[in-house]
């Protein structure tokens, strides 16, 4: 299963590595295949030292959970994404919250499943009829279910 991960997702699996979010994206890639826009990693770079600040991780402990977090993630630089899948998204998000537009135009250029945290936009996007979203909760329980499987 595809499936694309927001700013939001990706912040707080560095934030807390042992929660589920932290838990489906480290050990969940025996199940899932995680994607995302490449300026998100230069996002996380530019909030670096705010990330810091609320997790009280040193340089070394922040530096080594991110770099095991973006290696659970392909990374597409958005110049792949189709006009079509851009101008959907736009259409979609530009007054729900349209920093979010290269998220969704992602995950409908791959016809995968959109994994936010933002309740505006999960409440914006189904509001507009999208259905390519995958709560946290959701994905959590199908990363148990493929655990006990892989574990039988």
């Amino acid at each position: 299963m595809n499936i694309v991960v927001d700013t939001n997702i990706v912040f707080s699996a560095i934030l807390n590595t042992q929660g589920k979010i932290g838990q489906i994206l480290i050990s969940g890639s025996n199940h899932f295949e995680f994607y995302s826009i490449g300026l998100l990693k230069d996002e996380l770079k530019n909030h670096h030292q705010k990330i810091l600040k609320i997790s009280g991780y040193s340089t070394t402990q922040y530096e080594e959970i991110f770099q095991t977090i973006i290696h659970k993630i392909h990374f597409i630089d958005d110049i792949f994404i189709s006009d079509k899948s851009l101008e959907s998204a736009w259409d979609l998000t530009k007054d729900v919250d349209e920093n979010d537009t290269l998220f969704i135009a992602l995950a409908s250029e791959m016809n995968s499943y959109l994994w936010t945290g933002d309740r505006k936009l999960i409440s914006g996007l189904s509001a507009k009829g999208y259905k390519k979203l995958i709560t946290t909760e959701n994905l959590y329980k199908l990363f148990l279910k493929n655990e006990h499987k892989r574990r039988k």
